[in-house]
């Protein structure tokens, strides 16, 4: 297993990218911030590839396209569900 700072620092860092990624494959608007998708995406990035390791993931020489899968469609569940409960938050009142 790789270093879990490691996992963390490329969560963080691939966070940004991945959050709005995860965002532009969701279909429809989502009632959620820049700044809380890339928050958001950031722990989907970091639960996705700790998620990849735990089932038996490894390291590759080159762009692990499958952990990135992995990480952008745990982020997509997440920003959907972020922004679910705080469309239904805002609604409420």
């Amino acid at each position: 297993m790789e270093n879990v700072w490691d996992v963390i620092w490329q969560g963080l860092i691939g966070g940004i990218i991945i959050g709005p990624l995860a965002r532009v494959v969701l279909p429809g608007r989502q009632n959620i911030s820049l700044i809380m998708t890339m928050v958001v995406g950031a722990v989907g990035a970091i639960g996705g590839g700790l998620l990849y390791e735990a089932f038996g993931g490894g390291e590759t020489s080159g762009v692990d396209w499958i952990r990135l899968a992995v990480q952008v469609g745990v982020a997509a569940v997440l920003v959907l569900l972020f922004g679910a409960m705080a469309g239904r938050r805002s609604t409420a009142t």
